[in-house]
């Protein structure tokens, strides 16, 4: 799975959950703590003899008031992008007003007025987003050209230098495109770490499902042997009653016959069934042999050197494994060498190719999803990546107990897998079973 190139995602990344607009209730819990931070604001502000239009200001809180409550006591309703884009545009438009109401700029709380762009830019889509950006720069303006000054308890008007109220009209736009900008890169990057997990979780379901395929065979060769013998003794007897019919005679003798050959078949796929399903470990050369099993024949030379201890086939690390291995021949010129080295405490796998490498300057991030990891080239033809990069090798690696390291020199890329013995090595012991009950 290589990151080389941000690849179009695939398939099964449509069936990824799509992240939901913010739930209703998160905009009434966010709304309250928004009343009760006004409500303070009024109360503090009243008991100092600060002077504005009390009355107006609190019929908005009012409304807000209402607002949650027409939404917590009306009728349920699912959350939705408009539905939720129109709550956050009441909420610019309350605070707006309260803005206007109590000196404007000069208001030290006016910086409240980013919030609901902030969380549009968590929630909602970029032409959304966009459009609740414009609005709240407008009303900022708006309200700081028609704001009523505050007035402190002797009656004189709490003003804001021009210069000083420039600039902060300045700070607030500017602070709109940063927040919004800010939590929506966030917001993305977190969102394709989500979107790769589920890829993760779907690529490893399916080496599973592969794996204990076998166990079904067995399973269902089992299980219609005893039909199949039922078949093919009637076949037999009615074989034996119809000899002086050769019509008949024939078909019966077929039908026998093709009960045989199914019986054959079946108990070829059961061996071929439990042979899969007890085949738990393996010997680490054959663990590399499956890994690189699909890129053999893409253009490189994939060249495996390794001999070491059994170990546990796991289908996450084969799954893993074969994403470095990828990687790897997408991007060689002509080489790929595994090799396998196993000592007393680790079992370290090492993966270099020929080809360009690593930039040097995303050495640091590589891992991250859908980042950009090599220097030039696209992926060789011949195989169908997923698009996610190394993100999907490192987080399943990880997960068994290994160590991951990448660099540049072999000549191309190298990584670097590290188990500790432990963790990695199969445990050829049996357990013992039941003692025999020996009483007579």
């Amino acid at each position: 799975m290589d990151q080389a190139s941000p690849q179009s995602e695939p398939l099964f990344l449509s069936e990824a959950p799509e992240p939901e607009p913010i739930r209703l209730r998160t905009l009434v819990l966010l709304r309250w703590f928004a009343i009760v931070g006004q409500l303070a604001t009024v109360i503090v502000a009243w008991a100092m003899g600060i002077g504005f239009a009390i009355g107006p200001v609190l019929a908005l809180i009012a409304a807000a008031v209402l607002m949650n409550l027409w939404l917590v006591l009306g009728p349920a309703r699912r959350s939705s992008t408009p539905h939720a884009f129109g709550q956050l545009t009441f909420d610019l438009i309350q605070i707006s007003a309260l803005m206007a109401l109590t000196g404007g700029l000069s208001n030290p709380f006016a910086l409240l007025v980013l919030a609901p762009v902030t969380v549009a830019a968590t929630s909602l889509d970029n032409r959304q987003t966009l459009m609740l950006g414009v609005a709240t720069v407008v009303l900022i303006s708006i309200a700081s050209v028609v704001a009523l000054p505050l007035r402190d308890a002797n009656g004189t008007q709490l003003l804001m230098e021009p210069v000083l109220a420039i600039g902060h009209w300045v700070a607030l736009v500017i602070g709109v495109a940063f927040f919004a900008g800010y939590a929506r890169r966030v917001t993305a990057e977190l969102g394709a770490t989500s979107r790769a997990l589920f890829a993760s979780q779907m690529a490893l379901a399916r080496e599973q499902r592969l794996q204990h395929l076998g166990g079904v065979v067995a399973a269902a060769a089992h299980e219609m042997g005893t039909p199949l013998a039922t078949i093919k003794l009637i076949a037999g007897e009615l074989a034996d009653e119809l000899k002086d019919r050769p019509d008949l005679y024939a078909d019966a003798n077929a039908l026998r016959e093709s009960a045989e050959r199914c019986g054959q078949i079946l108990r070829g796929m059961g061996r071929a069934g439990k042979e899969d399903l007890h085949l738990r470990s393996a010997p680490l050369r054959a663990v590399l042999e499956d890994a690189a099993g699909p890129h053999a024949d893409r253009g490189p030379v994939v060249e495996i050197l390794a001999e070491g201890p059994d170990v546990r086939r796991d289908p996450a690390v084969i799954h893993a494994l074969r994403n470095l291995i990828q990687n790897a021949v997408d991007f060689a010129q002509s080489r790929v060498v595994i090799e396998a080295d196993s000592g007393s405490e680790f079992v370290t796998v090492t993966i270099r190719d020929d080809g360009p490498g690593y930039s040097p300057a995303l050495l640091a991030r590589i891992g991250d999803p859908f980042l950009t990891s090599r220097r030039t080239g696209a992926q060789r033809n011949g195989y169908e990546g997923m698009g996610l990069g190394l993100f999907i090798a490192k987080t399943l690696l990880e997960r068994s107990g290994a160590r991951l390291t990448f660099a540049n020199g072999g000549p191309g890329a190298l990584v670097t897998v590290r188990w500790p013995l432990d963790r990695i090595r199969a445990d050829t012991r049996a357990a013992l079973g039941q003692n025999p009950n020996l009483e007579k």
